[in-house]
């Protein structure tokens, strides 16, 4: 295939090759659900769905695995200071992740195991790591992986374990080295009794990095295409990973992708800064599809500034995408709101995207064809019209904002909610008071109803089969 993706392992842009030709392996490092998920965390899983998205328009069958981490130090921790049950604690809020990330059209994935399922797979895995000369056990429950017995650890990284910085655990007195990691914890005084499984090696509970070893390689085999994640994860979180998986003698990630940093008005974002956004925190405050366009934007590895400026920007042009098909449509007739799945992408657009999945870029071509679009729909031109609202709309449906997919066209967030619903009526009630206006001849009255939708930044168009409005900014489309 033609597509070129970013390894941040080797740090070079190389043609994807998946291992079995016609289908990709993703693994994607899913959510720790100890409380509500936030931007940074929507910002990886968007590039995730485009990744997903353009691999399925460019022929190619994805098995798509995204763990859920269900229980770890964070979770009891959150779940003891509220006197919750840990298990239902984590499971209020991977439901809360998989609602949210459905309201901004994110596909699920082929599956999504939690660790807490997968003792079996982790203890047989550490199993392998001791009998190969990686691991040991310390006696008193806990399992560690040793750092030094791999040649190539922070190699993912290009970090020299010399360099690197004692593991977070590090006074844990097992230890044969502080920069070793703990595969299994042993069961804690005070924890409970829920939160631990019998193992060869004691009762305790999964460390953090063995569970998507073991479940990439129940789901994808020994060796896989592409592992994604966020970008904070590579270390120590996909270092350690890399390593145990290695050292096991597996192939593990073929390619690795790491979405970029997410900023809030200029800084990383943080509760303690007054800037810590929740994915649902966006949602109350702005339409779906227009948080979701503000966050793809911009290159999936680029640094993405998120604020009311840009997402206020996005929903200008959400707008105006949805405004150009629904006129289009009302012009061209219902086929031009078909399904768009087989329609050819124009080839710019398509060597956008298949240059590292470069969406401004692919935008750029987009709004070329929107543009064209408005001047024929403005002609009365439905013959020139309709193959423009094709691209148009399949363009779109790649980054997941075709203004006709369900999702938007008949929920709350998209072009015909209720809010729009609400506002098209207001608007459409003065624009048949002008056309009447007109017809009488009342020009100062007809120009006065089209001064106060202006000043109310409604841009009114006419064509030969009526007016029609958009909502305006200066530069717009």
């Amino acid at each position: 295939m033609s597509l070129h993706l970013y390894d941040s392992a080797t740090r070079e842009t190389t043609g994807l090759r998946p291992l079995i030709e016609g289908q990709v392996s993703l693994y994607a490092c899913g959510p720790t659900t100890q409380g509500a998920p936030h931007l940074g965390h929507l910002r990886t899983f968007l590039a995730v769905d485009v990744l997903v998205r353009w691999l399925e328009r460019s022929g190619l069958a994805v098995r798509h695995i995204r763990n859920v981490t269900d229980i770890d130090d964070k979770i009891l921790a959150a779940a003891g200071a509220h006197d919750v049950p840990w298990w239902e604690w984590s499971l209020r809020f991977e439901r809360q992740f998989g609602e949210l990330l459905d309201r901004v059209g994110i596909r699920r994935p082929s599956y999504e195991p939690r660790a807490t399922g997968h003792v079996p797979e982790m203890i047989a895995f550490m199993q392998r790591l001791i009998e190969r000369g990686h691991a040991y056990a310390d006696g008193a429950g806990s399992v560690y992986f040793d750092v030094r017995s791999l040649p190539d650890y922070g190699s993912l990284t290009n970090q020299s374990l010399d360099e690197m910085q004692d593991d977070a655990e590090a006074s844990e007195p097992g230890k044969r080295d502080p920069r070793d990691f703990a595969l299994w914890k042993a069961a804690k005084p005070g924890e409970p009794d829920t939160a631990a499984w019998d193992t060869p090696f004691g009762r305790g509970r999964p460390g953090w990095h063995l569970e998507c070893s073991a479940m990439a390689r129940k789901y994808l085999g020994e060796s896989f295409d592409i592992h994604a994640g966020g970008l904070d994860l590579r270390f120590p979180h996909h270092e350690n990973e890399q390593a145990q998986s290695h050292a096991a003698g597996y192939g593990f990630a073929q390619r690795w992708m790491h979405p970029g940093v997410l900023t809030v008005d200029g800084m990383k974002m943080g509760k303690s800064l007054s800037n810590f956004v929740t994915v649902a925190d966006a949602l109350a405050a702005h339409p779906a599809p227009a948080v979701r366009l503000a966050l793809l934007s911009g290159h999936y590895r680029a640094l993405v500034e998120y604020n009311e400026g840009t997402v206020g920007e996005a929903e200008v042009v959400w707008e105006r995408f949805a405004q150009t098909v629904r006129r289009a449509v009302r012009l061209v007739g219902d086929e031009g709101a078909g399904p768009v799945a087989d329609v050819e992408l124009p080839a710019a657009f398509t060597a956008a995207m298949d240059d590292d999945l470069g969406v401004p870029e692919a935008l750029a071509v987009v709004h070329r064809v929107q543009g064209e679009l408005n001047t024929a729909v403005a002609a009365g031109d439905a013959a020139g019209a309709a193959p423009l609202l094709a691209s148009l709309r399949a363009m779109l449906d790649v980054l997941g904002l075709d203004p006709l997919d369900p999702l938007w066209a008949d929920g709350a967030e998209g072009a015909g909610g209720a809010e729009h619903a609400a506002l098209d009526a207001l608007v459409r009630a003065q624009l048949a008071a002008r056309a009447e206006a007109r017809a009488d001849k009342d020009w100062a009255r007809a120009d006065s109803i089209r001064d106060l939708l202006a000043g109310a930044g409604i841009r009114v168009e006419d064509s030969r089969d009526g007016a029609d409005w958009t909502i305006d900014t200066p530069g717009g489309n």
